[in-house]
């Protein structure tokens, strides 16, 4: 196996291309259990049909775990929207329509949304009483099994030469309501600082959706709570600001 060529770093990570494979190679401090979770979520979200990079194999390297994935060649939808800005509504439709493709799916295995994000709220450094009216929230919010992806954003797009698009990184996949993930993507925005793409991308959600503004709005601070856990400093200040953005009724 040859890593020389760097595709991407995140943080405790590292991606890799090697010929028509892809190698994500994790820091020796990350959880084994998380990574081998995030195989399993891929291999199953493979089993849905929806066109994502196959899992071949899960290895270790230099005595680090790594997931060894298909390659996709091809531009990520962040790319396109970069060198075409004056299309951008377009890619943000295209963006939706996966996403709702997506979500038109099930997959009984995977874990549940609700109860990562109960378990996110009680890890938060949010006081005790903010927290129990996050929890109390959560537990009103209808239950469905559609496939979320919890980090669908532009980036996790890559659109083939002949326009096929998959959709890449399954590791926060949980079955739960649509309208969650789309809150999440729309905080996404936010946090990649590009208020006017966010405010596109919702008014995009909820008219293809048939879903009212007011209920994607409604998960927001459950999802920002959740989210805060994890991230730099000035993500958690602003995911935080957003736990206080509707009023609890």
């Amino acid at each position: 196996m040859k890593l020389e060529t760097v595709i991407a770093e995140r943080k405790n990570k590292t991606i890799y291309r090697d010929g028509d494979r892809c190698v994500k190679v994790f820091a020796s401090e990350y959880s084994k259990a998380d990574i081998l979770n995030e195989a399993l979520n891929q291999a199953r979200i493979e089993e849905t049909g929806l066109h994502i990079p196959k899992v071949l194999e899960v290895t270790t390297i230099d005595g680090k775990w790594a997931i060894v994935s298909e390659y996709i060649e091809g531009k990520t939808l962040a790319q396109l929207m970069e060198e075409d800005p004056e299309n951008k509504k377009e890619y943000l439709s295209l963006l939706v329509d996966l996403q709702l493709t997506m979500h038109a799916k099930t997959c009984t295995h995977l874990n549940k949304l609700k109860d990562k994000m109960n378990r996110k709220i009680s890890e938060s450094t949010l006081d005790a009483t903010t927290r129990y009216e996050l929890h109390t929230r959560l537990e009103g919010m209808p239950k469905h099994n559609k496939v979320c992806h919890g980090d669908f954003n532009p980036s996790n797009i890559i659109i083939t030469k002949d326009g096929t698009p998959y959709i890449l990184d399954w590791s926060h996949a949980t079955q739960g309501n649509a309208s969650a993930d789309a809150a999440r993507t729309y905080l996404l925005f936010w946090l990649n600082n590009d208020v006017e793409g966010a405010k596109m991308y919702l008014d995009l959600f909820c008219h293809k959706s048939n879903t009212a503004r007011q209920y994607v709005q409604k998960w927001m601070p459950i999802v920002a709570a959740s989210q805060s856990v994890k991230g730099n400093e000035h993500e958690r200040e602003l995911l935080l600001s957003w736990v206080d953005v509707v009023d609890y009724e």
